[in-house]
């Protein structure tokens, strides 16, 4: 075998996934309420199994993550998983456009790094994990929305979805599955459901394994949130790029709706090439899929005064382009500020990426730009 052959030979072999690194968070903490349910003494025994130190609290309230040096509560936040139970507003749910119908939450908060990050200025405190242990109250409370919602219960182009349900929201359920089990409960839950429904998220993190073989009927669509390779650097703690697009690959070949989750679109230099090159690769990802349940949501980048000020103390010295000056003003639906990019690279930025999609995942369908 000439030098040639071998290299095709190895290129030819079935490619294997490596095992996904997994967060091990330094605190656990558990309180007495959490206790009461089945699924928080779950998590416990999960979290005990794989080696964590679990501190049974005294009292319902965590305390002692606060710090006058924000980066350093920050350190000890993002290093904290807590086991609580969602209060009783979390059982009302709230409409989350343009992704779904309705939004609820398995858990607060997420283990990765994102420079950008979406939570950053949206919880109170700092940035710890809450996983809810009454799960039960939260998956039995969403048969009253069935049905109801303005996005694709009320769309004739995005009826066939059903009813939808984001899980997503403000935590990343797939990188927190292996110590709760509250994301493939859920799937279970909208596998056994016999109505118009779809439960949804999306994930920076690539450990689906234990998602492959549930009875999800279809019922459960994985968005993958990428960004072009040039923008990695602004998320740590996730699964590399490539380990999430092999994982969409994954997850499309064990029947499951799957999606792109571009976000935060960046003017990164050489942007076009960038982005051409990440859709390029999504389509290598899902070759061997004649006809994927593919969608694609597409979100620029954008801040308010509140959350670029947090993040700078979270990240100081980070070169994420925040400078209000090349940005342009916008009032969100609730009248508070935020910035944007200039309409005229908004309109760039759409009309190359909605084409190239179209190239390179003709079978797609693009469900939003924002």
């Amino acid at each position: 075998m000439d030098a040639i052959e071998a290299v095709a030979a190895v290129h030819d072999r079935p490619s294997r996934p490596q095992p996904a690194r997994l967060w091990r968070p330094r605190h656990v903490l558990v309180t007495p309420a959490a206790l009461e349910h089945a699924h928080g003494r779950h998590i416990v025994e999960r979290a005990e199994a794989a080696g964590l130190s679990v501190e049974r609290l005294k009292s319902n309230r965590i305390t002692g993550l606060r710090d006058e040096d924000p980066r350093r509560a920050y350190i000890r936040a993002k290093a904290t998983l807590a086991v609580v139970t969602a209060p009783p507003t979390k059982l009302k749910l709230q409409p989350i456009p343009p992704s779904a119908d309705w939004r609820f939450d398995l858990a607060e908060g997420c283990p990765a790094h994102c420079q950008y990050c979406y939570l950053a200025g949206s919880l109170a405190g700092p940035p710890i994990t809450r996983v809810y242990a009454n799960l039960d109250a939260i998956l039995g409370h969403l048969g009253a929305y069935l049905g109801q919602g303005g996005v694709t219960s009320a769309s004739e182009a995005r009826a066939g979805e059903g009813t939808t349900f984001e899980a997503s929201c403000y935590t990343d359920p797939l990188g927190i599955e292996h110590l709760t089990g509250s994301l493939s409960a859920a799937i279970r839950h909208f596998g056994a459901w016999d109505a118009p429904v779809q439960l949804r998220f999306t994930t920076k993190f690539a450990a689906v394994e234990p998602l492959l073989d549930l009875p999800h009927r279809g019922r459960t669509r994985i968005r993958f949130s990428v960004n072009a390779a040039s923008a990695s650097h602004y998320e740590g703690g996730t699964a590399p790029l490539q380990d999430r697009l092999a994982a969409m690959g994954r997850m499309a070949r064990a029947g499951y709706p799957v999606g792109l989750t571009i976000a935060p679109i960046l003017p990164v230099e050489g942007w076009r090439e960038a982005y051409d090159a990440l859709l390029r690769d999504a389509a290598e990802a899902l070759g061997d899929e004649p006809a994927p349940d593919l969608t694609v949501e597409l979100i620029t980048h954008r801040f308010t005064p509140g959350s670029k000020t947090v993040l700078e103390g979270w990240y100081p010295g980070s070169d994420l382009p925040m400078r209000e000056a090349e940005r342009t003003k916008k009032l969100t639906k609730f009248g508070s500020l935020k910035y944007v990019f200039p309409s005229d690279l908004m309109k760039q930025m759409r009309a190359h990426l909605t084409e190239r999609v179209a190239v390179r995942l003709p079978e797609a369908r693009i469900l939003y730009w924002t």
